[in-house]
């Protein structure tokens, strides 16, 4: 807390905490209520080869994006293939199934859910239909396939793609992948959403109201709404993330870079201080 408000925080990729799951698939929270959260979650499930998270539903919406191997989804006799940066967005209570279809490596999905502590339900295709009305969900899982996706340049040498957002079926949620060259950065911004971005290539410093982190390796940022923030490339190699907001569609004010430097107060910029 600063001032009475939530500070962003860092969660290191490698040590963020392992929640209660299968023995070989292991889930680690990277953004949650524990951070200040209220609208989202963001983490990992890394399947060893062969693992299956059996069929389950979610209260919320689901979307589901390779980071590492082949993930098969199936939906009610439905099955997809996703390879890496491909994204799936699930409706709130319909069934599926994630699994580590290789023998030899192992899968690592980024998961993002539209509330900040997630629950699970198992089920099997015998279950009885629930008293949710389903009718307005049950089939309407959307597919991104990274290499198909529409790109975008949001600053000079940063190239963005949306992988799933409102108008692609999430509700409450929504994010993409963005790779910068060397050299690259985004501007200072704030957004009218707490997000979450993971960088999953390279190394990325990052700048917050005057702070400065330096992530890789799934290092992920956790931004609330309102903080002057911007990532920046310093290195000679490419770096890449998944961002996600917590929020239906993307969004982003522009504002001086003193804010993000901290030569200016981010008192003066309508952000919580």
């Amino acid at each position: 807390m600063e001032n009475g408000t939530i500070r962003e925080r860092i969660v290191s990729g490698g040590r963020a905490p392992i929640q209660n799951g299968p023995p070989d698939i292991a889930l680690r929270t990277f953004v949650s209520s524990e951070c200040g959260a209220t609208n989202f979650y963001t983490g990992t499930a890394t399947f060893q080869p062969g693992a299956v998270l059996r069929l389950h539903t979610h209260t919320v919406s689901e979307a589901i994006t390779v980071l590492a191997g082949r993930a098969a989804v199936s939906i009610e006799g439905r099955k997809y293939i996703l390879g890496p940066f491909d994204s799936m967005h699930v409706p709130a209570f319909l069934p599926h199934e994630v699994r580590n279809e290789a023998s030899e490596s192992i899968m690592i999905a980024h998961s993002t859910f539209a509330q900040p502590e997630p629950t699970r339900c198992f089920t099997d295709y015998s279950t009885e239909p629930s008293s949710h009305d389903a009718s307005d969900t049950v089939g309407r899982e959307g597919v991104r396939h990274f290499e198909t996706i529409e790109r975008y340049e949001l600053a000079e040498g940063a190239i963005f793609c949306d992988l799933f957002a409102k108008r692609f079926g999430s509700v409450g949620i929504c994010g993409g992948y963005g790779i910068f060259r060397p050299g690259s950065s985004l501007p200072c911004h704030t957004h009218k959403f707490d997000e979450s971005i993971t960088i999953v290539t390279g190394e990325a410093l990052c700048q917050v109201q005057g702070r400065e982190y330096k992530l890789s390796g799934y290092d992920t940022a956790f931004v609330p709404e309102g903080r002057a923030h911007r990532f920046l490339n310093a290195s000679d190699q490419p770096m890449a993330m998944i961002w996600v907001y917590a929020g239906d569609e993307p969004d982003r004010t522009l504002v001086d870079a003193g804010y993000c430097s901290g030569s200016i107060s981010a008192s003066g910029n309508g952000s919580k201080s």
